[in-house]
């Protein structure tokens, strides 16, 4: 079945550096455009990033852009997330998301495959 995992969180102080990384099996990855996601339980899942499916289009939310980086190795099954000048805000859950259709859209429920989300915590 399809699997998507994710793995590179962890506890940091805020400006410095992590990369997310999200391991797909049991699709044909290329088939799908891929996207990040994240959620405090204050809030509802936001939209990061997403990404096309040949990795010629990425897309983020005003609060990451120019501060992370969403990219993908299709020879690898992997999307990653470089994430930059990390603040407190950034703080959350963070998912990888897949949609089949290749819509790369900012919308939670245009996703048909999820990751169970690595805890990315950046203190002050």
């Amino acid at each position: 079945q399809v699997q998507l995992v994710e793995s590179g969180g962890g506890s940091v102080q805020a400006g410095v550096s992590l990369r997310l990384s999200c391991a797909a099996s049991g699709l044909t990855f290329s088939r799908y455009s891929m996207g990040w996601f994240r959620q405090t339980p204050e809030k509802e899942r936001e939209f990061v990033a997403a990404i096309s499916r040949s990795g010629g289009r990425t897309f983020y939310a005003a609060s990451v852009e120019g501060r992370f980086t969403i990219s993908r190795d299709n020879a690898k099954n992997l999307v990653h997330l470089q994430m930059n000048s990390l603040k407190p805000e950034d703080t959350a859950v963070y998912f990888c998301a897949g949609d089949l259709f290749g819509r790369a859209s900012m919308q939670p429920y245009n996703y048909n495959a999820w990751g169970q989300g690595t805890q990315v915590t950046v203190s002050s």
